[in-house]
């Protein structure tokens, strides 16, 4: 069956540049499963907020997948806790925009989206498939903040969805752990894309990048539960201890590139520029990269570092590993899962400057350690990351829904029709 699938990603635009505010692992993870599930045969169209004003309404990506961009009020960014407020006006201007009952599934991406999954199962009978991406709980559990409507919201849209997709067995575990009943789930991980992959002599290519010695690479928004402070601590610590061979290097993709003097390669941000006062020579922040630049950068690099508070899945621990980089990563959330310790990478302690440091100098003063792990981690990608595989397991998912749902529909002999209040 070629279906014509709607997803909803509320504050992920599947096209926005990678590392920016709000811009990370949902939108690449809508964007390539959306291209893998075209190349089954699928129509995909992504509803997303217009967060970039000079973006068009409409933007074609691969040749069957559009983006559909809603204003709700106001082109230009929304944080994701100005996004709930808006989310009637998005509902309301999303039913003018497109024909929602020719959509065969709805496949919503993050709370936020899956109330409005919800509603359109209300009103127009479609099932929808739900990821959550991360999770409030989860988030509580790392930070100790609780959001109440985000708590509520999360428990009704995981017990009331006609299937859930989790990322990870953590994040399966800890769904079951928090809704008592949830929906059916299935795991099943976050893909890489094709051009993440080992491609190049990793030292050749830190020579032409600019590079003489070891090179320690963070990609990701420069924000405190990305651990973007323990990063700089514990970097500090590894020169402070003299564990560091000459030419050491940590690089840093993403934040905004207005907040990035790219020419000096020096953040703006007065608490950053704090954080690395005494170790500028040795710290590079190259703003927002492409997946083209990463791909790149995870191929030169010693190791590459996810310092998360917590993590659903990690995306970008799985596209430097395709790549052939070791990882060290905190010990949460899914990357216990994406990252073999001792096998791929090393995991260490969350929030933990010295933990951090300790694993940074065992791969910058180890070469054959570091070839080791990341031999090992293109050989687990390779097994376990790759689209077209996941694809296909999450098309099953679509297939078993829309059986269900017919058997409900031939059962009551009509869909569902009712006005769904906003």
């Amino acid at each position: 069956m070629k279906k014509k699938i709607l997803f909803i990603s509320d504050h992920g635009d599947p096209l926005a540049k990678l590392g920016g505010v709000q811009a990370g692992g949902q939108n690449n993870y809508v964007r390539q499963l959306a291209l893998a599930l075209e190349k089954q045969g699928a129509k995909v169209d992504v509803v997303t907020h217009w967060c970039e004003a000079d973006a068009p309404r409409t933007e074609t990506f691969g040749e069957r997948c559009r983006v559909i961009r809603i204003a709700a009020g106001y082109k230009g960014f929304v944080s994701k806790n100005e996004m709930y407020d808006i989310l009637p006006a998005f509902y309301a201007e999303m039913k003018k925009l497109l024909p929602l009952h020719m959509y065969d599934i709805v496949h919503t991406h993050y709370w936020l989206s899956g109330l409005l999954g919800k509603k359109i199962e209300e009103e127009y009978g479609l099932p929808f498939v739900h990821t959550s991406h991360s999770l409030g709980i989860a988030k509580q559990k790392a930070t100790g903040i609780y959001d109440k409507i985000r708590h509520e919201a999360e428990e009704y849209i995981l017990s009331s969805a006609n299937s859930v997709i989790a990322t990870t067995n953590n994040e399966r575990n800890l769904i079951q752990e928090f809704v008592p009943s949830p929906a059916p789930i299935s795991v099943i991980p976050i893909g890489v894309a094709p051009l993440f992959q080992t491609r190049y002599n990793r030292s050749q290519l830190r020579r032409q990048l600019g590079y003489s010695g070891p090179l320690l690479f963070f990609a990701g928004r420069l924000e405190e539960t990305k651990g973007i402070y323990t990063l700089l601590d514990a970097f500090r610590l590894l020169f402070e201890r003299g564990g560091a061979p000459a030419g050491t290097k940590l690089v840093l993709a993403g934040g905004q590139t207005e907040a990035i003097d790219l020419d000096k390669r020096k953040p703006l941000d007065e608490k950053l520029r704090r954080a690395i006062e005494g170790m500028e020579e040795h710290i590079e922040f190259i703003g927002p990269k492409s997946q083209e630049e990463l791909a790149l950068f995870f191929n030169a690099a010693t190791a590459t570092v996810v310092p998360s508070y917590y993590e659903s899945f990690g995306m970008v621990a799985a596209e430097a590993q395709a790549c052939g980089s070791p990882v060290i990563a905190s010990r949460v959330g899914g990357l216990q899962n994406v990252v073999n310790d001792g096998e791929t990478g090393l995991l260490v302690e969350p929030k933990n400057a010295e933990d951090l440091s300790v694993a940074m100098k065992a791969l910058v003063t180890n070469d054959l350690l570091t070839q080791r792990l990341g031999k090992r981690a293109t050989r687990l990608a390779k097994r376990d990351y790759q689209w077209p595989a996941i694809s296909e397991r999450i098309n099953s998912v679509y297939e078993e829904v829309l059986a269900n749902a017919a058997e409900r529909d031939a059962s009551f002999g009509y869909r569902l029709g009712r006005d769904a209040g906003w």
